[in-house]
């Protein structure tokens, strides 16, 4: 709970996480909009949200002071760390554009973003001996059920055994690297920046072959509102989101940076009823509320939780209730 392994306080922790959820959720709308004025395919998308991405946090990095860390790290866990970091961005999204290709946008999302809560909830009690306790299941239960009403509630889905199989793999890369971030930010010694562009780093090298296989290089009639939306990608819902994102999971429990991040499909929606013109249904208000409502639950308890954190460090494990 502590935040002197990192010198982030939680609370702003809490904070770049939410400001990350809810950016990610521009990116699928930005993304129909490439697809729209080019043949680019998703892998491809991919790559280039990643290598572009990868070029302006390289940049940013060089303009702001290096981070202290509390000592200096291993060339070989560093190495470990940003390559497992990377190999599982890379996983999380290849699996899970696929699963769409495969099984459709609303099975994919709800099997990859419903099983990654668990999968990380478990994960955390085996590995980093962290609690959710019943108030914290409870928010967990609600957060799914909210996001399957959300993406369900249209009644458009069809279910294949190899899609949900990828959307699975796909959160099992996304719980890899919640998991290693929140335990190598708890020993300490960690620049979550050099973190993000190593991962980028490793990621884009992964994509690499497949974009090329896919076609890399896209035709498109309106090559100046295509590089224009590719710098959006780029710079807001990829440099600017998974920046925050690394930070904000360093110093946040586990479970709660998944339930945080289910803010992602709530600002999808949200920009698909007030820019792309659907209707707003009961289904997207329901599934909205439950998800807020159990995100802000797991904050506030994360937040109090923080407050208190000196004397649990020392002696119980913490327990999120």
């Amino acid at each position: 709970m502590s935040n002197a392994v990192s010198g982030l306080p939680v609370g702003r922790g809490l904070l770049y996480l939410i400001v990350a959820g809810a950016t990610w959720g521009t990116a699928g709308a930005a993304a129909s909009l490439v697809y729209r004025a080019s043949d680019m395919g998703p892998v491809a998308l991919s790559f280039w949200r990643c290598a572009a991405g990868l070029v302006l946090l390289y940049a940013a990095r060089l303009l702001r002071p290096r981070a202290r860390t509390s000592a200096a790290e291993p060339f070989a866990r560093r190495a470990l760390r940003v390559g497992v970091t990377g190999i599982g961005l890379a996983l999380f999204q290849t699996a899970y554009f696929t699963a769409v290709d495969v099984t459709g946008l609303a099975v994919a999302t709800v099997v990859t973003l419903g099983a990654g809560p668990v999968l990380i909830a478990l994960g955390a009690r085996l590995t980093l001996g962290e609690r959710l306790g019943t108030g914290g299941t409870l928010a967990v239960a609600g957060a799914l059920t909210g996001l399957a009403v959300l993406v369900l509630g249209g009644g458009d889905a069809t279910v294949r055994p190899w899609g949900v199989l990828l959307a699975l793999l796909s959160a099992a890369g996304y719980s890899v690297m919640t998991l290693l971030t929140r335990r190598w930010g708890r020993d300490g010694g960690v620049d979550a920046a050099s973190t993000t562009v190593g991962a980028f780093a490793v990621t884009s090298l992964c994509l690499l072959p497949f974009a090329l296989a896919e076609g890399l290089v896209p035709h498109t009639a309106e090559p100046a509102r295509l590089l224009w939306l590719l710098a959006y990608v780029a710079a807001v819902p990829t440099a600017l989101a998974y920046g925050l994102y690394f930070a904000g999971a360093a110093v946040v429990r586990s479970a709660t940076v998944s339930v945080i991040m289910l803010l992602e499909p709530v600002s999808a929606a949200v920009l698909a009823v007030v820019l792309l013109g659907e209707h707003l249904t009961p289904a997207t208000v329901t599934g909205t509320l439950l998800m807020l409502g159990s995100v802000a639950g797991l904050a506030r308890a994360e937040a109090r939780g923080a407050r208190l954190g000196a004397e649990e460090e020392e002696g119980e494990e913490p327990v999120l209730v």
